[in-house]
């Protein structure tokens, strides 16, 4: 469990500026994963940020809520929109859509312990 933000910003929205200066940090932490590691995305900011921390194309690994990117590294990126007050009260992202993606990416994690 990481933040690809690790202070919080005014409003609670991170700038360019703070999510780039935040983001060797979010590297040195994915480095210490091994390569075939699961890793859950809640929000666009964190998706970007895990694609840019790895050195990929964001264009390349577009964000949608329920995703899975599989990243050169072996990585498996699960998607989810963020579950911020704003989403869950819109319903933008209800407790069912979020416990199906985080069932789809422990099962994933799982498995990858299996074959280790």
């Amino acid at each position: 469990i990481t933040n690809a933000v690790k202070c919080v910003p005014p409003g609670n929205k991170p700038t360019p500026a703070e999510i780039a200066t935040c983001n060797d940090f979010l590297r040195a932490e994915l480095a210490g994963l091994s390569g075939d590691a699961v890793v859950l995305a809640l929000g666009a900011i964190a998706h970007g940020a895990v694609l840019r921390a790895a050195g990929l194309r964001l264009a390349a690994y577009h964000f949608a809520h329920g995703a899975e990117h599989v990243l050169p590294s072996g990585r498996h990126l699960f998607d989810s929109y963020h579950c911020s007050r704003y989403n869950t009260n819109t319903r933008r992202l209800t407790a069912a859509m979020f416990r199906e993606v985080f069932g789809r990416a422990t099962t994933r994690a799982l498995s990858q312990r299996e074959t280790d």
